[in-house]
Order: C-alpha cells, then sequence, then structure tokens
C-alpha cells in the first residue's frame, strides 16, 4: 500500500470519527433543550376544583415531568383577590417546571395564546333555580368565551369544557368558536370514568390499575351509562372479563350503574363540598392521554363530537371510549351493544337533544 493509499484512508476514518462525535454532541444538546412552554387556561380557576388543579399542573402531572408550562387563570371579579392568593402559592411552590403565572379577570388577556383550555367556570345550579335559568347563564358565558379563544388561543388550542352542563356547555363553545376544529373541543367524562374504575376494583379487591376499557356513555349527568360489557381485569392468568369475575349481572345493570351517577351528589352530601381533588385529577388525566396518548389496548371515556357512531346523533358532545395518538382522540369502533345498553344510550343521548334544543333557545 503506497502513501497516497494510506494518506486517504486515514482521512476517510478522521471523518468518520469526526462525525460520529457531532452526531453525539447534537444528541446531547438535543437532550438538554428544554421543550418550549405550554400556556395552560383555567377558567374559574379561583374556585375549588382550581384550587387543587394548580399543583398538579405545575408539576407536571397533566403534560409530563419535562413540559415547562405557563398557566394562565381567569375568573370573575369578586374573586380577583383570591385568584392573587393562588398566584402567590404558585409562586412560593416554587415549582421547576412553572415558567409563569397569569392571573386575570380580562377574558382575552386569559385566552393570548393559550395551547390548551381547561374551562371550570360557569354558573352551577343553586337550590330554588330553574334548569333553564342555569343553562340561559351559562349559554351567555361559554359564547363570549367562545370568542375570545376564537380570536386569541393558538391555532391548535385543545379545549376541555368541565363545568356543568358540561356536554352543552362545550357544544355552545363549538358553536361559536367555528375556527377551532371539532375534534379540539371536548368535555369531562373522565371523572365518571375514574369512579367507575375505582368501584369495579373494589368490589373485585384488586388495584384500580388492573382494571381497564370501562365505558362512560353519553351526557355527564345522571343519565350517564357507565357500562362493564366491555372491561377486563389483569389476572395471574391474563385478562378477564369484569362480568365473569363478578358475575353478578344484578348488581353490575342496577346498583353499579346508580352508584357512579349518583356519585357527585354522595360526595357533595359527605363532603358539604362538591368534588375538587378527584375532579382536578380526572382533569389531568383526560389531558394527559389526549396529548400524551393512551396505553395500547386500553381505551377512556371522553366527551367528544358525535360522528353518528353507534347510531348517536351527529354534532352532539356525547361521551364515547376512545383512543388517542400523537394528540388526537378517536372513537373506538365495533363494540357489541346489547338491548340494554342500547336503551341506556339511547336515553341519555334524547336528555342531550333537550338540552341542545333549550340552550339554543335561550341564545333566541
Amino acid at each position: 500500500m503506497d502513501y497516497a493509499e494510506l494518506f486517504e484512508k486515514a482521512v476517510v476514518v478522521s471523518f468518520s470519527v469526526s462525525l460520529f462525535w457531532k452526531i453525539i454532541r447534537h444528541m446531547w444538546s438535543s437532550m438538554d433543550a428544554e421543550k418550549e412552554p405550554v400556556k395552560v387556561l383555567v377558567t374559574g380557576a379561583a374556585g375549588q376544583i382550581g384550587y387543587a388543579l394548580m399543583p398538579m399542573i405545575a408539576r407536571g402531572v397533566m403534560l409530563g415531568p419535562d413540559q415547562p408550562v405557563i398557566i394562565h387563570m381567569l375568573d370573575i371579579e369578586q374573586c380577583a383577590e383570591a385568584l392573587d392568593g393562588v398566584k402567590m402559592e404558585l409562586i412560593d411552590g416554587a415549582f421547576p417546571l412553572l415558567r409563569g403565572v397569569v392571573a386575570t379577570t380580562d377574558v382575552v388577556e386569559a385566552c393570548r395564546d393559550v395551547n390548551i383550555a381547561v374551562m371550570l367556570g360557569g354558573i352551577p345550579r343553586k337550590e330554588g333555580m330553574e334548569r333553564k335559568d342555569v343553562m340561559s347563564r351559562n349559554v351567555l358565558i361559554y359564547k363570549a368565551q367562545a370568542a375570545a379563544l376564537e380570536q386569541h388561543a393558538a391555532a391548535d388550542c385543545k379545549v376541555l369544557v368541565v363545568a356543568n352542563p358540561a356536554n352543552t356547555n362545550a357544544l355552545i363553545l363549538k358553536e361559536f368558536a367555528p375556527s377551532i376544529t371539532d375534534k379540539n373541543i371536548t368535555c369531562l367524562t373522565r371523572l365518571d370514568h375514574n369512579r367507575a374504575l375505582g368501584q369495579i376494583a373494589e368490589k373485585l379487591k384488586v388495584h384500580v390499575s388492573d382494571v381497564k376499557n370501562i365505558v362512560v356513555w353519553g351526557n355527564h349527568s345522571s343519565t350517564q351509562y357507565p357500562d362493564a360489557d366491555h372491561a377486563s381485569v389483569a389476572t395471574s392468568s391474563g385478562e378477564r372479563s369484569v362480568r365473569d369475575l363478578i358475575a353478578d349481572d344484578k348488581w353490575l345493570n342496577t346498583e353499579f350503574i346508580t352508584t357512579i351517577q349518583q356519585r357527585g351528589a354522595a360526595i357533595i352530601k359527605a363532603r358539604k363540598l362538591s368534588s375538587a381533588l378527584s375532579a382536578a385529577s380526572a382533569v389531568c388525566d383526560h389531558i394527559r392521554d389526549w396529548v400524551l396518548g393512551t396505553p395500547k389496548g386500553t381505551w377512556v371515556s371522553m366527551g367528544v363530537c358525535s360522528d353518528g357512531s353507534y347510531g348517536i346523533q351527529p354534532g352532539l358532545i356525547y361521551s364515547f371510549p376512545v383512543t388517542c395518538q400523537h394528540g388526537e382522540w378517536s372513537i373506538v369502533q365495533g363494540l357489541q351493544i346489547d338491548e340494554f345498553s342500547r336503551a341506556k344510550m339511547d336515553s341519555t343521548a334524547n336528555e342531550l337533544i333537550e338540552e341542545k334544543s333549550l340552550a339554543y333557545s335561550c341564545l333566541g
């Protein structure tokens, strides 16, 4: 081998080593680079759920342990002082992922450039109030907030409506924020889904993480249908059907359903206050799975815009079983629906159709 050939080989080897180290340095640099902060709006932020939710968002429970966040908090003028108190506590918490806090009563400032909007704010039904009174006031709130999100939120903003009536509030928001794709407007039924998982786990004396694929169909109301027909439990001998393991159809078709439907009222009776901790946890679960994806072979319940699946009127915000991947949800198809389930699913759909009509009449 002559000197020219040796020199050529040396150059090739040197270039290869140089390229290798460049790649390694780039990988290290990429690992060290911090993600851009995600701006998360929470309306009604001075309330109970907001107070429970804020530290969860700031700690990465919602978006992951490596995702910085900027929290935008919105509430009404009467709650401005309490809102400032929550901001102080967030600062005092010294959360490593928290890159900023906006506390405001100005809906435009609150909505500016937000990537995720969690809508907790709304008028709750109180003693002596008619259903139409609650609906008419919430319709106006969600119409105004829809307009602000439409004009000022990020183009790909994901919206989760929590305030009741959650499905219909989400429907109104969808109507008045037409530039936000229907796929990006959802409502919370994950709390009901989690409650159902918890009841099955308690009944079977297993860990809740071993139970999966409950379905909550329909409205987040007392007509919702928690369905265990497709659920399974991980056992030492493999996955087993919930129905087979419980072996009590009467319980699954009666007490189990009514317990989930009335769980919120039971908590109010016991605690003298509505669900806050469990609701905040469910909000984080909903957003986390939506953004980061559901585990393979597992679905969750989300209130989403119906595409006609399972015979549900298109356009209704209805709770379906969904899987999520790459920030998109998809309705699980092909589940077998028996006569009992069909009646329950149609009943809650009919309530949503009535609510839609009532909401539009309030706009009228």
